[in-house]
């Protein structure tokens, strides 16, 4: 991993996913969590301040040192413990069923294989609980899409991994899970490529 990676993108990622816009969309995924709580792309713990009381514990699986040592601070906030829970989501280290529920907020455009994570998501949450996820992907706008197509490889190489054209409610349903809320929009103030949103809560039946 090269310096920019490893030292600069948390950082910068830290910045640009903090404004307003990110956290009121943070405010409202996170209504309704309980329980025992994995979040996968725990990144520098942007969400820490929204969990709700009514969560026990939260499982976080983040690969950047950088990003859990900034998060340190939102971490000591909070009164919620969070522990740490490995480095990827294709390879979760936990018996099936333990979650009450799993939380994605801009991350499942990073992870390389994508199936597996969820697959694994969908083993470690128990039955009845909840996926509560907010992702950006494949715009409906064929125009916009294009370009989505066109920026992704550049995409991919300055921002972690992360590609634009995932087709994100069609994966989680493909994985398994039932999707119960989505709400899909562009998100305001951000280059529309990046800014087509899925937003919404999807179960383990």
């Amino acid at each position: 991993m090269g310096i920019y990676a490893e030292r600069v993108l948390p950082r910068l990622q830290d910045k640009v996913m903090s404004r307003k816009v990110h956290r009121d969309v943070r405010a409202r995924i996170c209504v309704g969590l309980s329980g025992d709580v994995l979040e996968v792309g725990f990144g520098t713990g942007l969400n820490v301040p929204f969990y709700p009381s009514e969560v026990t514990r939260v499982f976080v699986v983040e690969p950047s040192r950088v990003c859990l040592q900034l998060a340190e601070g939102r971490i000591a906030r909070s009164d919620i413990p969070v522990e740490p829970a490995g480095i990827t989501g294709e390879r979760l280290d936990f018996p099936r069923e333990t979650f009450d529920a799993v939380l994605s907020t801009w991350t499942l455009c990073t992870i390389p294989n994508l199936p597996a994570a969820l697959d694994e998501l969908l083993r470690v949450l128990k039955p009845g609980g909840a996926f509560h996820f907010v992702e950006h992907g494949h715009a409906s706008d064929d125009k916009i899409a294009r370009w989505q197509r066109r920026i992704e490889p550049l995409n991919k190489k300055l921002a972690g991994g992360c590609h634009l054209t995932r087709h994100i409610p069609e994966d989680i349903q493909r994985a398994g899970f039932r999707i119960e809320q989505l709400k899909s929009y562009y998100l305001e103030g951000v280059p529309k490529p990046y800014g087509w949103t899925f937003e919404g809560i999807a179960s383990k039946t």
